[in-house]
């Protein structure tokens, strides 16, 4: 998830039209390098490998387009951005991992990218258990730090994105019935505001700004630092998994299975993907399950699973740090992949339905087959516990969906040039979404911020009821919409 900085001319409304405009109006390169920057910040401009390595993304769908990059390497620097951008009114994303895929982000032209990957400092405080780390951190980078000084912590189910990115959103995974939601863990950020100021917002300091960072940060200034609360390890930081390959005619009883399990406990989650077998063309249902505990609990908590006497291509105690990364035979690497044409349908679900589950297989059945070039496509159901997440009061964040129990992700990867599987990929993704919802337990399409596709209704992401307080703080915060490429909050709601 990216932090979005933009800068409208006299009022909302106007700046999507007028950003071009703007932009031709200031030599970007002329700006840039007439400035006193610190030693290790660089700039770097379109056609250099710089700039590419300071703008390459992990989806290359609906980007956002750069004249110029910039990577500061201090604080100071990235304030120094903020009001030279402002001034000269130079809209601009402010990024970590490169990783948020909503197509809002696609509505920044011509404008300054800004690299924060030099802030990578990773810093583990045994004594008060937290970790502070940098917005160029990624989630996997923080796995050995942690494992090593005795603790382990939430986090999202790739080690690619940036962990503050993901955090601004929420932050949802495995372990969100036993710790919560990533933001749940969150003490304190340092955060360049609007007016260009460098703060400390925490439950003790600018609170107001704090609820609203935690669960729609992206709107609301550019993180520089965030620090975390972290877990002693149990049972020696270890987590039982198993994982199957099921085939397309025992999927309806693994579905049965799945229903029969809701809800799940605490320390049971699984990952099912629904996926294009690469050797035999069959549509299959790729599974993982984990347990944060021991061996013997675990088998009793997968005890339905297990009786469904499917062949297990892994069945082992891991540790922790190492669960994300050898997920799936080591898929991460794949899903990690940059400038990779992706584009991604997201929704909450609260209810299992085996009934939709098997006519949705049949549906990506049929996909694969008339479109052989969406074959690297993936529908994925992360099936995690919400009991400490839902324990959070929840008026406490922004967030607004604690009683979801299920995420889906119907993830499209086709070539930019093959429009006839593009289009049917999107029509597919539509369609899924709304005979998924449909069975969700939600009256409506829900998805939270990080997940957004980026066409849905402001309430679909946020929430109504969250919605009031998010646009006074907006307006309050962020009075002239600089930040708002990010699924943009209001200034007023209703």
């Amino acid at each position: 998830m990216s932090l979005i900085l933009w800068c409208s001319v006299w009022f909302s409304g106007t700046y999507a039209a007028t950003t071009a405009g703007l932009v031709s109006r200031v030599d970007l390169k002329s700006v840039l390098t007439n400035q006193k920057w610190s030693a290790d910040t660089t700039i770097s401009f379109t056609g250099s490998p710089e700039f590419y390595n300071a703008t390459e993304r992990w989806t290359t769908f609906s980007a956002p387009t750069y004249r110029a990059a910039i990577s500061p390497a201090t604080e100071d620097d990235v304030v120094k951005i903020v009001k030279l951008a402002k001034s000269l009114k130079i809209p601009f994303l402010a990024t970590g991992g490169r990783h948020g895929y909503t197509t809002t982000l696609g509505d920044l032209h011509d404008g300054l990218a800004i690299d924060l990957s030099h802030f990578k400092s990773i810093h583990v405080d045994k004594s008060a258990q937290t970790v502070t780390v940098g917005p160029g951190v990624r989630v996997g980078e923080i796995f050995d730090p942690l494992y090593n000084a005795g603790f382990d912590i939430q986090t999202g189910s790739a080690s690619c994105p940036s962990l503050i990115g993901v955090t601004l959103g929420g932050g949802v995974g495995r372990y969100q019935g036993v710790y919560g939601l990533i933001t749940d863990a969150l003490v304190s950020v340092k955060i360049v505001t609007a007016k260009g100021d460098l703060i400390e917002a925490s439950k003790h300091s600018h609170s107001d700004l704090f609820w609203a960072i935690r669960g729609a940060g992206a709107n609301f200034g550019i993180i520089v630092s965030a620090t975390y609360k972290v877990h002693p390890l149990t049972d020696n930081g270890n987590v039982f998994t198993v994982e199957y390959v099921v085939p397309g005619e025992k999927s309806s009883e693994y579905f049965k299975t799945i229903e029969s399990m809701s809800p799940l406990p605490a320390e049971l989650a699984s990952i099912m993907l629904i996926n294009s077998n690469s050797t035999t063309n069959k549509t299959q249902v790729q599974a993982q399950w984990t347990y944060k505990g021991r061996e013997d609990k675990a088998r009793e908590g997968l005890a339905p699973i297990l009786k469904l006497g499917l062949d297990a291509t892994r069945m082992e105690s891991v540790p922790w740090n190492k669960l994300i990364d050898s997920a799936f035979g080591n898929i991460m690497d794949a899903i990690c992949a940059a400038n990779i044409t992706r584009d991604l349908y997201s929704w909450n679900m609260k209810k299992y339905s085996a009934s939709t589950y098997d006519a949705s297989f049949a549906k990506m059945d049929r996909y694969f087959a008339d479109y052989p070039g969406a074959r690297s496509s993936v529908l994925q159901f992360e099936f995690f516990p919400n009991q400490a997440m839902a324990a959070v009061p929840y008026d406490d964040t922004a967030f607004a969906w604690r009683d979801t129990t299920a995420y889906v992700n119907f993830n499209m990867l086709f070539d930019d040039n093959d429009i006839a599987t593009r289009n049917a990929s999107i029509a597919l993704g539509l369609e899924l979404r709304d005979d998924l919802v449909a069975t969700s337990g939600y009256p409506d399409i829900t998805v939270f911020v990080n997940y957004a596709h980026g066409d849905e209704k402001l309430e679909q992401i946020y929430g109504k009821d969250k919605l009031p307080r998010l646009a006074k703080l907006k307006k309050t915060w962020d009075p002239n919409h600089l930040f708002s490429f990010n699924n943009k909050l209001p200034h007023h709601y209703p």
